[in-house]
Formats: structure tokens, sequence, C-alpha cells
């Protein structure tokens, strides 16, 4: 079976978990705190980061969650996640990069290093400044999905796809650690509702990280 390391905010683990999950692929959850740097893990990632997927039975190792995704992508058909016309998937990776690369960047990371790295590994208190500028970035990440989706079903066009994936991974974390907003964003909360009741996506919301706890509406798709 597929062994996946990650810790539960990780989002790019979120975003392959769920992938995995759509496609019924089986794998076992392996616990890694990266700011660890533990010595078996940075010799199958140097860069240090989760996720990783290994398969030892086939001496398998995956690595980056872009990667990992386009590996499933290739190898399983059930419910293509990159799909449509050259120009669809364009449009899919583009805007998978965008919310792996500046959503992160913006708001993601900010929220994980101040309100849960600093707390657990350096027994720090976050950052306010840091805090809100992070939450005044998902703002504006907010108003963008409202437009992507004032013109489309889904993220990236007519169907379900990586894009929703990658955007309800990094939304998902910061709204666990307090960093969304909801207030003047309607379409952006009715398309997360709906992908809050995925059955691929569940799991995910049930976790915890000892000591931080999330908004008490962060479970229920009916926010």
């Amino acid at each position: 079976m597929w062994q996946l390391y990650q810790f539960p905010l990780c989002p790019f683990t979120r975003k392959v978990r769920t992938l995995l999950n759509e496609k019924d692929v089986g794998y076992q959850l392996m616990r890694e705190n990266p700011w660890e740097r533990r010595d078996a893990f940075i010799d199958m990632n140097p860069a240090g980061q989760t996720p990783v997927m290994t398969d030892n039975e086939r001496g398998v190792v995956l690595v980056d969650s872009m990667a990992i995704c386009e590996y499933f992508e290739e190898t399983v058909e059930r419910v293509a996640m990159i799909n449509g016309t050259a120009a669809n998937r364009a449009e899919i990776r583009r805007l998978v990069s965008w919310f792996d690369t500046h959503f992160y960047r913006d708001v993601t990371q900010p929220l994980l290093d101040e309100r849960m790295i600093k707390r657990i590994a350096h027994r720090m208190a976050p950052d306010a400044s840091r805090l809100r500028e992070a939450m005044k970035s998902a703002v504006g990440h907010l108003d963008y999905i409202d437009f992507l989706l004032d013109h489309r079903k889904w993220i990236a066009g007519s169907t379900i796809s990586l894009a929703d994936l990658a955007a309800a991974a990094q939304i998902s974390v910061a709204d666990y650690l307090g960093g969304i907003d909801w207030a003047g964003h309607a379409l952006t909360k009715s398309w997360y509702s709906a992908f809050k009741s995925r059955r691929s996506f569940r799991p995910l919301l049930a976790e915890r990280i000892s000591g931080i706890e999330p908004p008490s509406y962060y479970e229920n798709p009916d926010f």
C-alpha cells in the first residue's frame, strides 16, 4: 500500500489526499513534522517538505504535491482532475499554481508559521502584524475566487478539477487557523460549502492539531 508522509494542516498534502480519495486510491497516513528535519525523511526528500508518497514493494518514491497528483492522473483513469481540452488543462494547472504559490505565500504560510509552528516548535507568541496582513491578503484572494465563480460553475471551468482541490486545501487550513472572514464572499462560501460535503474531503475536516482548535463552524457545510 502507498504510504503518505504528512501532517494534518499541510495544505499540499490535503490537495493530494482529496485527489486520492476522489480516485479511491488506498494509502496509509504517516505523521511527519517537517520542521523537525528528521534524517530519514530528509533522505527521501532533501527539501524536507511534505507530502512524500512511497510504495516500498515497487520501490517508488514520489516527491512534491504536483508531481504526486500528476502521477495518479496518469496512472488512475477514474475521475480525471486535469481534464478537458489542452486550453482547459492549461487553465487548471495555472490555477493550481496560483493557489499553491500565491495563496500559500500570502495567507496559509504566515498563518501556519504564526499560529501553529511558533506555538508547537518554538513556544513563541505569534506576530500580530503578520497575522493581520495574512487575513487582509485572504480577502483579496477570496475576491478573486468570487470573480472566477461568477463566470464558471467550478473554479477552472464547467467541471470539478484539481484547481478546486488546491483551492479547498489552502482555504481549509487558513479557515482552521481563523484566517478567513467569509463576509462579503457569497459565491466562494457557497462553493466551499458544497465542497465540504464531498466524501473525499470530509475526513480532512475531522482532523485536529493538539492544542489548536478551529472555529466552531469549521466542519459544518452550512456555515
